[in-house]
């Protein structure tokens, strides 16, 4: 998969543990691209949380040490391997899964999970498409299937998933709230999309979104952090409503009980569940939809 002849600087990860197991390493061979895939020279990477996961070996799924981390990546095509038709040398692209790992000079992906990143989005807002916006449709247009004209609450709205959430949402037509811990926080899910924002470190807080959205409750709450929320959620849902657990830290003490009188749910999401053909067909939908207003997209600031 790699070349002796070109070298190129990588982070690598030879043991799992925090940060300090990410060395700078510049003696990494540049991969070469085979059937289907493609070589793409990094421009920007995206960071998300769940990589600090992985790397800290607490993740289910665990790579083979040593390994890359890194799958969102946005740059420019250098190589095409065998079958490769969508692509020439020169495109501008992103990707939603590397192979080689993302945080590096170059990427090996699939042509699969390569999408051309349009003129209007620059680099670094292309890096930061993946993982966010794809667990964000999946989590409210899969398995929330949520619809216009209903109240969503995303619980912990100021990160990559949950700003993604709240533009996705209001673009789609939902009553959008948010929630954040900080001032700037609370700023920032507001700017994208948010029509209400509550700061979730205050202690009252359920009881003021409580008083916002009535007798009737949420329809459906996009959860960020299950271990701390999901008691409380059972709480705020409206008959049938629905929680998409998107992170958790942890366990927690619920009582089932809590979700019979509304016949509420509680549903996992996971993007690396998803088919190829439902990302394909989550793009199309996200630029078709999202992309009426350049503002909700990630800032490239």
């Amino acid at each position: 998969m790699a070349t002796a002849g070109k070298l190129m600087r990588a982070i690598r990860v030879f043991e799992f543990g925090g940060p300090e197991v990410l060395k700078l390493r510049s003696d990494v061979a540049v991969p070469i691209p085979k059937d289907h895939q493609v070589l793409i020279k990094v421009h920007a990477c995206g960071v998300n949380p769940v990589e600090t996961y992985i790397r800290s070996g607490t993740y289910r799924r665990k790579p083979l040490l040593p390994y890359t981390p890194g799958s969102d990546v946005a740059g420019i095509i250098e190589a095409i391997g065998e079958n490769v038709s969508t692509f020439k040398k020169g495109d501008r692209v992103f990707t939603t899964a590397t192979i080689s790992g993302g945080y590096a000079e170059y990427a090996l992906a699939s042509d699969h999970t390569v999408y051309i990143l349009p003129e209007k989005l620059d680099l670094k807002q292309g890096a930061a498409i993946g993982i966010p916006y794809f667990t964000a449709y999946r989590a409210l247009l899969h398995s929330a299937r949520a619809k216009a004209g209903e109240s969503v609450l995303v619980h912990g709205a100021s990160g990559g998933v949950g700003i993604a959430a709240c533009q996705i949402a209001r673009a789609y037509g939902l009553k959008v709230l948010g929630t954040a811990g900080t001032e700037e926080g609370q700023n920032i899910v507001l700017q994208n999309g948010a029509h209400e924002v509550f700061n979730h470190r205050e202690l009252n807080y359920i009881d003021k979104i409580k008083k916002s959205v009535g007798e009737k409750g949420i329809d459906v709450i996009i959860e960020m952090l299950a271990n701390v929320n999901l008691s409380n959620d059972l709480d705020l849902l409206s008959y049938g409503g629905r929680v998409i657990v998107v992170g958790s830290r942890g366990p927690i003490e619920i009582n089932p009980r809590d979700t019979i009188p509304k016949e509420t749910s509680i549903i996992g999401t996971a993007l690396y569940s998803s088919t190829k053909e439902f990302i394909l067909t989550s793009w199309t939908c996200l630029w078709r939809r999202v992309s009426r207003s350049c503002s909700l997209w990630p800032s490239s600031s």
